[in-house]
């Protein structure tokens, strides 16, 4: 066989097995696998991302702004945060309840999976400190966060979400972040309360959070069902 008909028909094989439609089967199923298998076995939870400058930081006006609707969404009446699942002692959280836990800071390098990067200060409660509060199962695997973000044109009222691995939810610089640059987080950015961390693509970071759930199962996302990582790491 000619190198060329080699080439050719190795593609043609690759090819046959790739389903656009179905982005976790197939060809793409087991590359994603791959791919998540080395990302998790380069994760380090006591690894954490560089702080930067405060002369680093990108002007607020300048910092992208994402949302799946033409308008912001609003804050649902009685907005708590719901967290549940695997945990001793599920609670739904105000916002006051939030502030009155151990406060951390953070001015890390924010990164999209487009390209871009900007800088902001955030600052808020470590997801890993409420786990410790609600009495988190040490056996559960997965977390599975849900924005009330809603899906455009979604059937069932659907909303954005995305599932994390347990090890990097409960990483150091995740937080439940409420503040940016020193102030209370604006709607724009997702506020009262969404996701951030060191470790994780943009797209991973929920805004406008309304549940935290631990959970027995990994579980997809609005993006990662399109076929977006799903470990999503940096």
């Amino acid at each position: 066989m000619r190198r060329r008909d080699f080439l050719f028909g190795g593609a043609a094989t690759l090819l046959a097995g790739c389903n656009v439609q179905a982005p976790h089967e197939g060809f793409f199923g087991k590359m994603e696998s791959l791919n998540e298998g080395m990302e998790r076995a380069l994760f380090r939870r006591g690894s954490t991302g560089a702080a930067t400058r405060v002369s680093d930081l990108t002007p607020k006006e300048a910092f992208p702004i994402y949302k799946l609707g033409a308008a912001l969404p609003g804050v649902p009446a009685g907005w708590g945060l719901e967290v549940s699942g695997m945990v001793q002692h599920p609670v739904r959280l105000s916002l006051a309840e939030l502030r009155r836990l151990p406060r951390t800071d953070m001015r890390v390098r924010h990164h999209c999976v487009e390209g871009w990067s900007a800088v902001a200060s955030w600052h808020g409660v470590r997801l890993s400190e409420v786990a410790k509060a609600v009495g988190l199962d040490p056996r559960a695997p997965y977390v599975d966060f849900v924005s009330f973000e809603p899906v455009p044109d979604s059937e069932e009222d659907e909303t954005y979400t995305s599932g994390w691995d347990r090890e990097s939810a409960l990483h150091p610089q995740t937080l439940l972040a409420y503040g940016m640059n020193g102030e209370p987080l604006g709607a724009e950015h997702g506020g009262p309360v969404r996701l951030y961390a060191s470790t994780k693509l943009g797209y991973k970071m929920v805004k406008w959070l309304s549940a935290v759930r631990f959970v027995p199962q990994k579980t997809g996302g609005y993006w990662e069902d399109q076929g977006y990582g799903w470990f999503g790491g940096v």
